[in-house]
């Protein structure tokens, strides 16, 4: 159920309001507005009418109910974006964020050229993997606490945010100390239970669409870290897989404009993962852009043939340059239609 408040209501009113909803056994969720605020009540959907005795509170304009599974997610109870601040950037606003760097740290001269070129570039946050969930136990796995300390140091010496991948419930207090944005991988994206333990901290989180998820099931993944208390989840398009091979994933374009319509969560699009090619990834990066984007993830190495992972994924240093450059044209074109 959605609780609207009236525009003159007061403080003590919405206390009284969310005090009456934890009674009758459901969880609160405040979303402040410009005119009024509005109260998300979620919790056991059998006895959810109950709630509709609010409308008798003073301050009260509505109770009305949310016909969406994924209650917070949905424009049902948040018609305005969120627009998510980490630091000097903002997610979700009029700006296309640029989110670049390694698949992986690999070493402390690698994550630093990088941060600093990519920064003088045009990007606005640095990634980079310090633990590095892969489908072969003999792969390169990260390099884990170092990978952190190096990837923040990077990060301060470019003076970019930085985001990583967090893998198990046991790293989320680690990577927070390290990390300005979480990740959640396409392989955890329903580990439920390492989504509610990053719904229980503050940082930001970027929730990776799994390889198999329809949008729903992926909204239903924002929901776990929503319902948890963390209002800053971003979600990333990179790609599903299909019967087709040409390419790493089949991106889906088409998500950007349906999350659009379903959700007021930030959208951005991942074209690295989702083509497995460099040479695929600006031309599919301008579509995102058409399609609607926030914002994107781009893999950017020194040398990619050299890369530890990814490597035929990712741009050097040249080709980022190239992108940034001509997506500052197209956005500019794409805000005039």
């Amino acid at each position: 159920m959605v609780i609207v408040m009236k525009p003159e209501a007061t403080e003590e009113q919405l206390k009284e309001v969310i005090s009456k909803i934890e009674e009758l056994g459901y969880k609160p969720h405040v979303i402040y507005g410009t005119t009024r605020n509005v109260i998300g009540a979620v919790g056991d959907e059998r006895g959810k009418f109950i709630l509709q005795s609010l409308e008798s509170l003073d301050g009260v304009e509505a109770v009305i109910p949310i016909l969406k599974p994924y209650k917070l997610a949905s424009k049902e109870v948040k018609k305005e974006k969120t627009v998510i601040k980490v630091g000097d950037v903002s997610i979700g606003g009029k700006e296309v964020v640029i989110i670049a760097g390694p698949c992986a740290v690999e070493n402390e001269a690698q994550i630093i050229n990088t941060a600093k070129t990519v920064k003088l570039m045009g990007a606005h946050i640095l990634r980079g993997g310090a633990y590095k969930p892969r489908t072969s136990p003999y792969s390169f796995q990260g390099l884990g606490k170092e990978g952190l300390e190096l990837l923040k140091k990077a990060g301060e010496i470019a003076r970019m945010p930085v985001v990583t991948e967090v893998v198990n419930p046991e790293h989320v207090d680690l990577v927070c100390e390290y990390a300005d944005i979480l990740q959640i991988g396409t392989r955890n994206a329903q580990n439920f239970e390492l989504l509610k333990r990053v719904g229980q901290v503050q940082k930001p989180v970027i929730l990776k669409r799994g390889m198999s998820m329809t949008i729903k099931e992926w909204l239903m993944s924002a929901e776990y870290i929503l319902s948890e208390g963390n209002r800053n989840v971003i979600l990333c398009e990179r790609g599903i897989r299909t019967f087709e091979t040409a390419t790493r994933n089949t991106l889906d374009l088409s998500a950007i404009a349906v999350l659009k319509e379903e959700t007021h969560l930030p959208v951005i699009v991942d074209p690295s993962h989702a083509t497995g090619y460099a040479k695929y990834v600006p031309s599919m990066a301008y579509a995102a852009v058409a399609a609607g984007a926030d914002g994107l993830m781009i893999e950017v190495h020194p040398q990619p043939e050299k890369a530890f992972s990814d490597g035929p994924q990712s741009l050097n240093f040249s080709s980022f340059g190239r992108l940034v450059e001509n997506l500052k044209l197209f956005t500019s074109v794409v805000e005039k239609i």
